[in-house]
């Protein structure tokens, strides 16, 4: 699974360019009120569109996730796939990180407030942003910071879990750096690197059937 940390043109990283901004305000008009008044009755039909395991993933999620990827494949002006497609390997990635995020809440798994301030920042400035720069940046895509920021600690932790589990089962031999020296003129490092996230890679997508094929998925999309 690849989790995308960089920014086309001014958007965000890791941005849910679907992702609703909740404001909680003591005092709001009447028209705002009945807003919300509709959006607690859209909740309340809400329904399960997959059970994995004890946990449960809803239709509001896919329809969100939907909605990132329609916007995101349009601004890098990439065809969608047909409509049915798209939310049946949307909701399909949302089961496998679902299944991950289980894992590694039974393993204690978490991204402290500390290393989390750490990535934002540097994501900020990988996009030529200050912190400030960047909250302002996602304001103005009407995301909020706070947001974004558990997006980004939710990658994270699936990147820590997936380190853990797949990293160790990445062996290379002298005889395979060898040979990709020679045929790519690279030299140790640069072999050592390339071998071993090709072999990650490779290794990551088993790892992901078997914790798939593992897991108890009641798969009800479309009232299957």
């Amino acid at each position: 699974m690849t989790h995308k940390q960089t920014v086309s043109r001014r958007r965000t990283p890791l941005m849910a360019a679907g992702l609703a901004l909740a404001l909680g305000l003591a005092a709001v008009p009447l028209s705002v009120q009945a807003q919300e008044f509709q959006s607690i009755q859209r909740q309340s039909l809400d329904r399960i569109v997959a059970v994995v395991n004890q946990g449960a993933i809803m239709a509001s999620e896919l329809e969100e996730r939907v909605a990132q990827t329609r916007s995101q494949l349009t601004a890098q002006q990439i065809d969608l796939p047909p409509e049915r497609v798209l939310r049946e390997q949307l909701l399909e990635q949302m089961i496998l990180e679902e299944i991950q995020l289980q894992m590694a809440r039974e393993a204690g798994l978490s991204i402290d407030d500390t290393e989390l301030n750490r990535q934002v920042r540097a994501i900020a400035e990988s996009n030529g942003m200050s912190l400030e720069q960047f909250a302002d940046a996602l304001e103005a895509d009407g995301l909020a910071l706070a947001t974004v920021r558990e997006e980004i600690r939710r990658e994270l932790v699936l990147r820590e879990l997936q380190q853990r589990r797949v990293g160790s089962r990445v062996n290379l031999s002298d005889r395979e750096v060898e040979r990709f020296m020679e045929q790519e003129g690279a030299s140790r490092q640069q072999a050592q690197q390339a071998l071993f996230q090709r072999r990650a890679n490779e290794e990551l997508e088993v790892w992901l059937q078997e914790i798939r094929s593992q897991a108890f998925v009641d798969n009800r999309l479309d009232g299957r």
